[in-house]
């Protein structure tokens, strides 16, 4: 998975990455001289690098801002050398700018015959008018993003002509008084430099206008997360592939768990620096002017973008970091392409200010109301879902209409309270159908009911389950009429769930189950549950185990509370002895019980979550948080952005899902990252809370709530095994 979320997106990575195995940029690196770019310099510009950003109407090709991410994705995967990104981040602002001076800059750096510098800080020249209606600059402007002599200059300057008191100038790179002073930075790949102005004289038609206040900035931090998220990316596969080959004590050393979860968290990064770098993307679109009409729409890129800065800028640096340490002493020889990749991130993330700087800019516009609302176009995505919604829409106002105590049963009979279940205990509703019928539901005010437990059971029984059996359960289940508990964990089978040891003996007329489960939410509640027991003990441990549906009324049941950390007892332990399951309750072929657990555990359906994108727990923090220090600053600002990129992962797999792909690896890095964000916002919680912080109270309850989280449905370190062996390939051990 990649920026890219359309075909033509993949498409047009495929063909960099093409170009990027004849062209060699990384052997021109280590081979030529300081200007080394300049060879490859035409054939980026044909595969439409500073095209896609500029309009179709001043020369280019009239792209998004997401289409361009992608490609500076893969661009920086390849580490193509150059000013790639300041040159298209040029093309971005000069293309939308006001007159059509700056357009025809903009057409010329679409073609690639103008190279660009962006001093992204500033302003910090004075800029005044001379007769001739240009200005002349003086003073130092700072460092220039992919600086070099000859190349020019997108700077900005103080003036009194304009509303917010700066000004945007493309410098010639050969203007007389214009000092580019080349620095050593680290990274090769691309120049920087210190510009200086000296009584600079800047033409009318090199004045830039209509550029709002920040906008430079947030659309450099754009750009930056989505390389970031091609080195990371690269870094990612490239010690990946390293762990499966590099043999130690005889086998591969990506066998080794210590290996798996480096890998592991690799991929969470990677995944969330994808997540951002997309969605600042996705928000500079609308911030920019609109081509035709010249106007732009409500923006939230400034919190957009810093997001994407403080989790992506960090994420290369650290994956970087972490391919060498997988690579060992190969990672750490000049000849290695890995340090190059390093250097790139580190410089990356330095010159846009550190992370630190985007993490207090989070803080301070999440304190000031800014929040990012996340929806999806079902207009655009499936026309033909959209089309429906009105049909969909009476239907849902009539629900409405339904007295609050018969609406869970009106729901259910109409196939609303399951629309993903299949007809007629659902709707057979597609992944787009499923969205817009929540959304319509939202509207009208309607809750629909949660079947907790019943959200997997069902599923299984209606994929599975005789007729009889799917009569038997799945309306009912739907009404409020059952409640369900899961009979799966034991005291010896945990996360190794096939290793369970309570059996089943076969007796005329069913089964008698004797055997302990444990962990067990629900059980002294629930009517049914759903339990795997051992059938045949001499067959493999995942081939012996059957699925039964048991009533939890039968004799020789006997449930245990078992109390938690926070004082409730939730959880229960569950004895089973001598109990009677009849054969009408196997659901399935006896022994294939395993295939069917895992369909359980799969069953998901597809929604988008509501409310605000941070969540309820990040909100109330702001609200403890009063006028914080900058330490507290700094970690409120990581916190909210976490917090987003959970809700970001879950929009990007609802997004391949309507798209008929696998939800892929966001759906599973989303649990791994929602379930840290969740225990660190309660525990941040109580340190901010004084005294509240130390007694019983809702701040520590929830905190000491929080730590199951980690070990509930699979515990973290068991995800990151299996997200590196199931999703990266790794070899099991």
């Amino acid at each position: 998975m990649t920026i890219a979320t359309t075909d033509e997106q993949r498409a047009v990575q495929e063909s960099i990455q093409a170009w990027a195995r004849s062209a060699a940029p990384l052997t021109i690196l280590r081979e030529g001289p300081a200007d080394f770019w300049r060879r490859t310099w035409p054939s980026v510009a044909s595969l439409g690098l500073f095209a896609v950003g500029v309009p179709e109407s001043v020369g280019g090709v009239g792209g998004q801002v997401v289409d361009l991410a992608a490609m500076l994705e893969q661009a920086a995967t390849e580490l193509v050398g150059g000013p790639v990104l300041p040159t298209a981040l040029a093309g971005l602002v000069l293309g939308r700018a006001d007159g059509a001076v700056a357009k025809q800059w903009a057409a010329q750096i679409a073609e690639g015959e103008l190279p660009c510098a962006v001093v992204v800080d500033g302003p910090a020249v004075s800029a005044v008018p001379d007769a001739d209606g240009g200005l002349v600059l003086t003073g130092d402007a700072g460092n220039a993003l992919g600086g070099e002599p000859g190349v020019a200059v997108l700077v900005s300057a103080r003036s009194g002509d304009s509303a917010d008191g700066t000004v945007w100038c493309l410098v010639d790179g050969e203007a007389p008084g214009l000092t580019v002073e080349p620095l050593d930075i680290l990274d090769k790949s691309r120049g920087t430099a210190r510009v200086r102005c000296e009584g600079v004289a800047v033409s009318a038609d090199r004045i830039v206008s209509g550029v709002a206040p920040g906008l430079v900035r947030d659309l450099a931090a754009t750009l930056a997360a989505a390389e970031a998220a091609g080195v990371a990316g690269w870094s990612l596969r490239t010690a990946v592939d390293y762990a499966k080959i590099r043999e130690q004590f005889g086998k591969p050393i990506g066998s080794f768990q210590a290996i798996k979860h480096l890998c592991a968290e690799m991929l969470c990064r990677v995944e969330q620096a994808r997540a951002v770098a997309w969605d600042a993307a996705v928000a500079a679109e609308d911030a920019l002017p609109d081509p035709d009409t010249g106007g732009a729409g409500t923006s939230e890129l400034p919190i957009a973008a810093a997001v994407a800065a403080s989790i992506a800028l960090d994420a290369a640096v650290q994956t970087a970091k972490d391919c060498i340490q997988v690579l060992g002493g190969i990672g750490f020889t000049w000849e290695h392409d890995a340090h190059f990749y390093l250097r790139r991130a580190v410089s990356l993330k330095q010159i846009l200010g550190g992370s630190n700087v985007w993490r207090a800019r989070v803080a301070d516009l999440t304190r000031e109301g800014a929040r990012r609302h996340l929806t999806i176009d079902l207009s655009e995505l499936d026309p033909q879902a959209e089309s429906g919604r009105a049909a969909i829409r009476d239907e849902v106002t009539a629900l409405a209409a339904v007295p609050e105590s018969e609406r869970r049963v009106a729901l259910a009979e109409s196939g609303y309270a399951a629309p993903h279940w299949p007809r007629p205990y659902g709707r057979g509703a597609s992944a787009a159908q499923q969205i817009l019928i929540g959304e319509e539901m939202a509207a009208a005010g309607i809750e629909r009911p949660d079947l907790v437990i019943g959200w997997w059971a069902v599923p299984t029984v209606l994929e599975h389950g005789s007729p009889e059996q799917i009569e038997r359960f799945a309306l009912p289940t739907l009404r409020g009429e059952i409640t369900w508990c899961q009979l799966f964990s034991e005291p010896g089978a945990g996360s190794d769930l096939a290793s369970l040891r309570t059996t089943a003996e076969k007796v005329d007329g069913g089964w008698k189950l004797n055997g302990q489960k444990v962990w067990t939410s629900l059980a002294r509640e629930a009517d049914w549950a759903i339990c795997l027991a051992r059938t045949d003990k001499d067959a493999p441990k995942h081939k012996g185990i059957t699925y039964f549906v048991l009533d939890m009324r039968t004799a020789g049941i006997n449930i245990s509370p078992l109390r938690e950390i926070t004082g409730d007892a939730l959880f229960n332990e569950v004895f089973l002895d001598d109990v009677f399951v009849p054969d009408d309750c196997v659901v399935g072929q006896v022994n294939g019980g395993w295939k069917l657990a895992r369909t359980t555990l799969a069953n998901e359906r597809v929604a988008m979550s509501g409310g605000s994108s941070l969540g309820k727990a990040v909100e109330e923090l702001l609200e403890l948080a009063g006028d914080p220090d900058p330490v507290t600053v700094d970690h409120l600002g990581a916190l909210i952005a976490e917090a987003l990129v959970g809700s970001l992962l879950e929009l990007r797999t609802t997004l391949r899902q309507l798209d008929g792909q696998d939800p892929g690896p966001a759906s599973s890095v989303r649990k791994l990252v929602g379930v840290r964000n969740r225990q660190a916002v309660a525990e941040f919680a109580v340190e901010l809370a004084g005294e509240a912080g130390w007694v019983e109270g809702p701040l520590t309850r929830e905190f000491l709530n929080t730590r199951c989280l980690s070990i509930a449905g699979g515990t973290t370190q068991i995800l990151l095994t299996v997200a590196a062996e199931r999703l990266l390939g790794l070899p099991r051990d």
